[in-house]
């Protein structure tokens, strides 16, 4: 009788390469934009440090550029909250983590961070994939910058939020 072995799993989505480079240019983005690490990481290689950014408590997402951006990043907290898996969340619009009458106000701060590069104290209502309304407060945004200094993506942390 011949063992069959089992697959190996598949690469966690977020220590892929791409998102290995990913989540070093948004830490040091963070850190740019608002003189103080995201996360206490103490890590001395990139994957240990996108394993813990991940990991963090608090909820961190990021979508790509373009007229309607897809989610291109968010940790274990986002996903708990938001209730959907990395496969459904990430390439998402990320419009759609809001109600419709607050995209206009959304679409608002997002212009307002692109240009100030990071700003902080950001509250609102997000939804679920459920439909649960929710408030984030204090959130931070900032502009994620590629290695040769373009201008690739939007982030955002938060950690206080509640059920509405």
């Amino acid at each position: 009788m011949f063992l069959t072995p089992e697959p190996l799993p598949a690469e966690s989505p977020w220590l892929s390469p791409a998102a290995l480079e990913f989540a070093e240019a948004l830490l040091a983005a963070f850190h740019s934009g608002f003189g103080r690490p995201l996360i206490a990481s103490q890590a001395s290689h990139s994957r240990g440090r996108a394993q813990d950014l991940f990991a963090a408590s608090a909820v961190v997402l990021a979508h790509g550029g373009g007229d309607d951006p897809r989610l291109i990043y968010a940790n274990a907290a986002a996903l708990g909250l938001w209730r959907r898996p990395w496969s459904a969340m990430v390439g998402m619009p990320s419009r759609l983590t809001a109600e419709a009458s607050e995209r206009p106000g959304r679409a608002e701060l997002l212009a307002t961070a692109r240009r100030q590069e990071a700003i902080s104290g950001y509250s609102g209502i997000r939804i679920d994939s459920q439909g649960r309304r929710f408030r984030i407060e204090s959130a931070r945004l900032w502009t994620v910058r590629n290695a040769s200094g373009a201008a690739c993506a939007q982030a955002a942390c938060f950690s206080r939020w509640w059920w509405l």
